[in-house]
């Protein structure tokens, strides 16, 4: 299998853990995988985005490689310019536009390129049976399409976000007539299957494509049990010290953040559990150019009583986060488009969880039938005070039978879970062509 993943480990961003639980799972199952990621200068000089650490967790029998690219929309050093570059900027731009223009509407489209002649080649050494695209971004896809078109190999298209469709505003991201309406319908005729997050995003796509609604199906995303052990967390918090009320992942500016500062506020000045302290791991934003303007926007660049940032968590310590807390707080952007990866390791602690979204975020879909789930009536912080303090009572009160009964629930949502399914239509697929 070749793997277009170009969020990769040591990428930290988000869809990193699902690119990495594919190659991984599928190495598993004896393929041989090979994943073309991005160039390490991205990760480390441009977006300064890396967790090391997740680089041990890829599986020794995956060969991950980095094709080249050009840097022109990320290097704004003068130093790195070209000739061309540095005295004639105008048409350097332009040039670069056009380039954009007649190939794909996206800036990592010369990685694409590159990919594309990295898969040729290794297919000439050794035959690929299954191309597998992860995006964003969705230059992967347009690479996918192009070595089928030179090598015959099917390509399976992976949604791990909306390419077309904003989620959050659920509504369509470009304007009539923008080339990715053109190149996602083009390559949505040729490739074997695309595959969703959630039941709301296939829905979505199969109406915009009917013709290939019969290709796609959902996978969805699921807990890493080797680098969390869901055995070991308590349900039974320390009575002799205060609750802690924790969010887990990384903040963005979707997030209702305020709701929960204010939720906290009211719960404490009630006398609802006192003492009990709000903390988040995680980092403040994708990229870390956004983290100053990110901690004004969410609040967080000031002082306030209770609440304390405690910084990014590596994945493999991910857990040490998890036993620390006694409530999760699920803090999500909402959309019946979105459910967001961490609410699978939410369950997975047993712990209780209270929502702080929009009524119809598609994670209240598995949360519904989660024992120890508490949902704010809405987002007004009264609403969202009241359900925090009916979580933290549940937290205390830590029935072991219901405990259990949160974690056995969980055990159905691991990635392997997730992915055997579809590993098995992916060996099918290729057994059918042999």
């Amino acid at each position: 299998m070749l793997y277009l993943a170009y969020y990769f480990p040591p990428s930290r961003a988000s869809g990193v853990f699902r690119a990495r639980a594919t190659a991984n799972h599928f190495a598993e199952q004896g393929w041989d995988v090979t994943v073309l990621r991005a160039p390490d200068r991205f990760f480390y000089e441009f977006v300064r985005s890396v967790d090391e650490a997740l680089v041990d967790t890829v599986d020794p029998r995956v060969e991950v490689l980095q094709p080249e690219m050009d840097f022109f929309a990320w290097d704004n050093d003068l130093r790195n310019y070209s000739f061309w570059r540095g005295n004639f900027p105008v048409l350097a731009q332009r040039r670069y536009q056009r380039r954009l223009d007649t190939t794909f509407p996206e800036h990592y489209v010369t990685w694409a390129e590159s990919a594309v002649r990295t898969g040729r080649r290794l297919h000439r050494e050794r035959p690929f049976d299954l191309v597998i695209a992860t995006g964003n971004p969705f230059a992967s896809f347009w690479a996918a399409w192009q070595l089928e078109r030179r090598t015959k190999v099917p390509f399976v298209i992976d949604y791990r976000d909306s390419w077309t469709l904003d989620q959050f505003e659920n509504t369509e991201k470009f304007p009539p007539g923008h080339a990715a309406w053109k190149w996602e319908a083009e390559i949505h005729r040729t490739a074997a299957a695309a595959v969703h997050v959630n039941e709301a995003l296939r829905d979505w796509h199969a109406a915009k494509y009917p013709y290939a609604a019969d290709r796609m199906q959902v996978v969805l995303n699921g807990w890493d049990p080797d680098v969390m052990d869901a055995e070991a967390f308590s349900s039974a918090p320390d009575e002799s010290r205060p609750l802690t009320f924790a969010f887990v992942g990384t903040l963005t500016h979707v997030q209702p953040i305020g709701s929960l500062l204010e939720g906290y506020r009211l719960m404490a000045a009630a006398g609802s559990h006192p003492g009990a302290r709000l903390d988040f791991f995680g980092h403040i934003g994708f990229f870390s150019a956004q983290e100053m303007k990110l901690r004004a926007e969410l609040g967080l660049d000031k002082e306030i009583e209770g609440v304390t940032y405690r910084g990014p968590v590596p994945k493999s310590e991910i857990g040490t986060a998890y036993a620390a807390s006694d409530v999760l707080v699920f803090l999500n952007g909402g959309s019946k488009y979105v459910t967001t990866g961490k609410v699978f390791e939410y369950m997975a602690t047993g712990k209780p969880i209270v929502s702080v979204h929009e009524r119809g975020c598609a994670a209240e879909e598995l949360l519904r039938d989660y024992p120890l789930w508490f949902e704010p009536a809405s987002l007004d912080p009264a609403d969202v005070a009241a359900a925090m303090a009916d979580a933290g009572d549940a937290a205390r009160k830590a029935d072991p039978g219901t405990a259990a009964r949160a974690r056995e629930y969980a055990r159905s949502f691991t990635r392997e879970a997730a992915l055997a399914p579809f590993e098995q239509w992916a060996r099918d697929l290729v057994g059918k062509g042999r």
